[in-house]
């Protein structure tokens, strides 16, 4: 199986943390969008695709990168993310992600999240939150799900 991660990770690397480890389990190169052409993806098995979670989204950097990738894919994908707060019932932002995807002809499979270290402005002027995370048990999750990819 080829695989191939696309991450963003902006804020403190804890995104990229976690794309490393599932990247090791799956043999997989991780990239920023930036360094890899969206027409390449087709050539892969699987596709993971994340970020840190920003203003309850994924990074636009990534998200622009979605939306130019061509139509009629046929690989499987996943989606992970990194974020200081649970993912809401009401605003499920993997939804949002996996369904860009979707529309591009991607098989999303599964998605995963951790908490991580965030600094976002509201938590910023006593040192942010979750200032552990990601920690060992979120990276041995990590690999547990790409192993079961």
């Amino acid at each position: 199986m080829t695989a191939l991660i696309v991450c963003t990770s902006v804020s403190h690397g804890n995104t990229r943390r976690v794309a490393d480890v599932m990247g090791e389990v799956l043999g997989a190169r991780v990239v920023a969008p930036d360094e890899v052409d969206p027409a390449e993806l087709s050539s892969y098995d699987i596709v993971g695709f994340g970020s840190g979670i920003f203003n309850m989204s994924f990074h636009p950097d990534l998200l622009k990168f979605v939306d130019r990738l061509p139509d009629g894919a046929s690989a499987r994908a996943f989606v992970f993310c990194t974020s200081g707060f649970p993912e809401p019932a009401v605003r499920r932002y993997t939804h949002n992600l996996s369904g860009r995807l979707a529309s591009k002809g991607y098989d999303v499979i599964d998605v995963f999240s951790c908490r991580s270290f965030d600094t976002w402005w509201p938590f910023k002027p006593f040192g942010g939150i979750h200032k552990d995370r990601p920690n060992d048990a979120d990276l041995d999750a990590a690999r547990a799900f790409a192993r079961r990819l």
